[in-house]
């Protein structure tokens, strides 16, 4: 009976010593564990360090593709500068007839054109239109306006109405003409009218005076007083010629 119980107890104390070398034995491995694993992240974040040293020397690298970009936009800007291209606004020296005006263009005298004049519109003609005819044989420029005398008691040009005045200059090829509205008078029947067969015209920049005949087998009947001439122009515009 004795011997079962000393027996008992061996086991117990067995048992008891076993239980605790497989509890240090678990406590050694989790320690153990928990090292591997502390030691795998460290070498985590020594190998991503490199990763992120890269890419932090990459920024530069960023840095100098926007400088590049910027360089881009400069380079971009001064291929802006084709505006200089309104060099172009050169050709606003053509003349009005489309040909280019040049200091070497000479100016229309009265040896250069021929004058002519014709009634517009019906009765009480009112108006006459004049043509200048280039019979020079090259081009010339028809400056200003007609200085139209029509009586030998009216020395004074008949005045030219500014809004007549064209833009451009008046530059006439060889056989081309161009064209000035005159008014006569207001058309009434209790105007102080002269008769005028034939009147006078120089050109600008010539005092040569053309003898020019006035349109229809009766003339013209003349007002003083009334009388405008537009400038010349290559053709008869409505609006600024309406005086």
């Amino acid at each position: 009976m004795n011997t079962l119980r000393h027996h008992s107890a061996l086991l117990a104390a067995a048992g008891t010593a076993l239980v605790l070398s497989l509890t240090a034995c678990q406590s050694d491995g989790d320690s153990k564990s928990a090292s591997s694993q502390a030691s795998a992240a460290a070498s985590s974040a020594t190998a991503k360090s490199p990763d992120a040293q890269g890419a932090g020397t990459s920024a530069p690298t960023g840095s100098t593709g926007s400088t590049g970009s910027a360089d881009s936009a400069n380079s971009a800007g001064s291929a802006g500068s084709k505006g200089s291209t309104g060099a172009g606004g050169s050709a606003g020296t053509a003349g009005s007839t489309g040909e280019q005006v040049t200091t070497s263009t000479p100016l229309c005298g009265a040896r250069d054109v021929t004058v002519t004049a014709a009634t517009q519109d019906g009765p009480p003609y009112t108006h006459i239109v004049l043509t200048a005819k280039n019979t020079s044989g090259h081009s010339c420029r028809l400056a200003g306006f007609p200085h139209v005398q029509f009586l030998e008691s009216h020395k004074q040009d008949v005045p030219a109405v500014a809004k007549s005045k064209p833009a451009t200059p008046v530059v006439l090829k060889a056989g081309a003409p161009a064209y000035a509205l005159v008014k006569l008078s207001d058309g009434g029947v209790d105007e102080e009218n002269e008769p005028v067969s034939a009147f006078s015209v120089t050109l600008e920049g010539d005092s040569t005076v053309i003898a020019v005949t006035a349109p229809g087998s009766e003339g013209i009947a003349v007002d003083p007083a009334k009388a405008l001439t537009g400038y010349w122009t290559p053709e008869l515009r409505g609006g600024a010629d309406d005086f």
